[in-house]
């Protein structure tokens, strides 16, 4: 490889607030744009209660903005009870008091749009608090006029309520136990896939929709950019409610084919989109949440002719490394993940659009998942994975903190994990007979609390988060990672992402280029090619701690183009002993060349 004038190495960046961004050349402004997502639990506390919000978010705008991310994304505010840290919704049009008021919601939306960021709102609509005023009323009789907006059924035939195997039917919450729950004021039982505080609406209520349409217009009204549509592939369930099959010896079936992308899913998107999307413009962003999607309903879900959503969140290769449940840490293989990634960009490379991302609120921190989260590498291996991801087709999302490369947290014991899923889980592991030491380390790998410690700001007591006691311990390494170390640092974590935001703000290639990959069989290298008009790009990853060929076709034409990113200083070729014109990755090494092709 060569030196150019195109080399950004990470070693210098004069101004670390001016970058370009792409003009709008495009009614589909979101394939080159890269979404940040906030939790605000953890992202920025303003008044010391040790709980973030939204005027500690508002205060922390222009770090935002000068990471250069076009879209940030709000996980949810709504007053909540909290048992699923805000995933839990009693009040769709208002502000829970711990994070703030309606008036602040606005400040923040004002400062958004003035530094020329979208903010998308998390919508969980597949189901509400058990304190949700609906369901409030719902539950009170059985003649309530609100009693069909969610699913109530009868104990099962042959069984009296509330005897063991007594619910309707036999599936499983994905947050441990049955998926139904008996209501104590009277015999039937509501159904709830996640916790029995999170009852599920019923979709095929005509009135249920007309209330969520209703909601999302007042919501656009007020100025937001779009919504993040919490498992909405879920909201379409068989009436029928039918029985799951039972896998091994657990209690609970399988009920996934009754209710994951379930019979008028798109009908209910396609009303969705002509009840509140439709004549607000092209400035919107449409996103949904789907586990257990395919391809073929991803691409249905994401053509644009069928005006249902712009793009979706599957979760096939956050999955790789699970094997009886996601407790059951399995080691990576990076063939699964080329192979899973690489049929996603080939599936939706004519019609559709993925969703790019390593972490999020809900999975472990990718550096520790993924990489090497060890003092000598765990930069490396950060700005590895973030130039593999983003240059992938389809709109990148960050979560607080990856751009830091902050690391999963560790947990010295139960008491110190919050999540529900993740105590839940120890509960019942512990009660069928696994080793609750097992299980806790199980616990520190794939918590959803590894991604909810507070956000890393400074070197200082609660790492700058907050004045006041955390809601959950701060990682105590912030001491050496956190965003005021980084943003001085040209090195850093932090300016790598920006100069990958850079790139694909300013590449026509990186958002709108064909996708070939490369070395399909090799279990360290990660490598792949994207080509648009005459621009073509090499993007190479290296997946170990060792220094390694790359055997891709054309190394000679390859080792002469010019650098765009790289997590090592350049030109260096040759420096292990590979002769002058090789390829070559060092320990974790990432890169990506740019030549015109005829």
């Amino acid at each position: 490889m060569t030196s150019s004038a195109h080399v950004r190495t990470g070693d210098t960046d004069p101004n670390p607030y001016a970058l370009p961004h792409a003009s709008e050349h495009q009614a589909r402004w979101w394939e080159d744009a890269v979404v940040y997502q906030i939790y605000p639990r953890s992202f920025a506390d303003s008044d010391g209660d040790g709980i973030g919000d939204l005027r500690g978010i508002i205060g922390r705008l222009d770090y935002l903005a000068g990471l250069g991310v076009d879209v940030l994304w709000l996980s949810p505010v709504y007053p909540s009870p909290q048992d699923d840290n805000g995933y839990d919704i009693s009040d769709y049009q208002d502000i829970d008091p711990v994070f703030g008021t309606l008036a602040d919601f606005d400040d923040l939306l004002a400062g958004v749009h003035a530094r020329g960021m979208k903010l998308v709102m998390d919508l969980v609509v597949n189901h509400t608090s058990d304190e949700h005023p609906w369901f409030t009323e719902s539950r009170s009789s059985p003649d309530s006029p609100k009693r069909d907006w969610y699913w109530w059924r009868p104990a099962r035939p042959g069984t009296a309520p509330g005897e063991p195997g007594a619910e309707p039917t036999n599936w499983g919450s994905f947050f441990s136990g049955p998926a139904w729950t008996r209501d104590p004021a009277g015999d039937a039982y509501y159904l709830h896939l996640f916790s029995p505080k999170q009852p599920d609406l019923n979709w095929e209520n005509p009135e249920v929709r007309q209330a969520v349409h209703a909601m999302m217009r007042w919501w656009l009204d007020r100025g937001v950019d779009g919504f993040r549509m919490d498992v909405i592939n879920l909201v379409s369930k068989d009436p029928a409610l039918p029985d799951g099959p039972v896998n091994g010896d657990g209690p609970y079936g399988d009920g996934s084919a009754a209710y994951i992308c379930g019979p008028r899913i798109h009908e209910f998107l396609q009303e969705m989109h002509r009840e509140v999307f439709a004549g607000r413009g092209g400035r919107l962003l449409t996103v949904g949440e789907m586990p257990g999607v395919t391809i073929e309903d991803a691409r249905l879900f994401t053509d644009p002719a069928r005006a249902e959503l712009d793009m979706v969140f599957q979760f096939e290769h956050v999955g790789l490394d699970h094997g009886d449940g996601k407790f059951d840490v399995r080691p990576l293989r990076l063939t699964d993940l080329k192979a899973t990634l690489g049929r996603w960009q080939r599936g939706l490379n004519s019609t559709g659009w993925n969703s790019l991302y390593w972490n999020n609120h809900d999975q472990p921190r990718v550096v520790s998942r993924f990489g090497d989260d060890s003092e000598e590498y765990r930069v490396r291996s950060a700005t590895m994975l973030a130039t593999v991801l983003h240059l992938h087709r389809g709109t990148p999302y960050i979560y607080q903190g990856e751009e830091l490369g902050m690391t999963n947290a560790p947990f010295a014991s139960l008491e110190d994990f919050r999540d529900i899923e993740s105590v839940n889980h120890h509960t019942q592991a512990v009660a069928t007979g696994s080793d609750p030491e097992a299980v806790l380390d199980a616990l520190r790998a794939m918590s959803r609390d590894n991604a909810r410690t507070p956000m890393q700001w400074d070197a200082g007591e609660h790492a700058g988060f907050t004045t006041g006691t955390p809601w959950i311990p701060v990682n105590p390494n912030h001491r050496g990672i956190n965003a005021e170390n980084a943003v001085l640092d040209p090195r850093s974590v932090y300016h790598h992402y920006r100069r990958l935001i850079a790139l694909r703000h300013i590449e026509p290639a990186v958002s709108q280029g064909d996708f070939t990959m490369l070395l399909d069989d090799d279990e360290r290298i990660y490598a792949f090619t994207r080509r648009h008009r005459s621009t073509e790009l090499l993007v190479v990853g290296n997946f170990s701690a060792e220094t390694l060929p790359v055997p891709v076709p054309d190394v000679p034409a390859w080792a002469r183009a010019d650098i765009l990113v790289a997590n090592y200083p350049y030109p260096s070729p040759g420096t292990s002993g590979i002769p002058e014109g090789a390829l070559v990755v060092r320990p974790w090494e990432a890169y990506v060349l740019r030549r015109t092709v005829g």
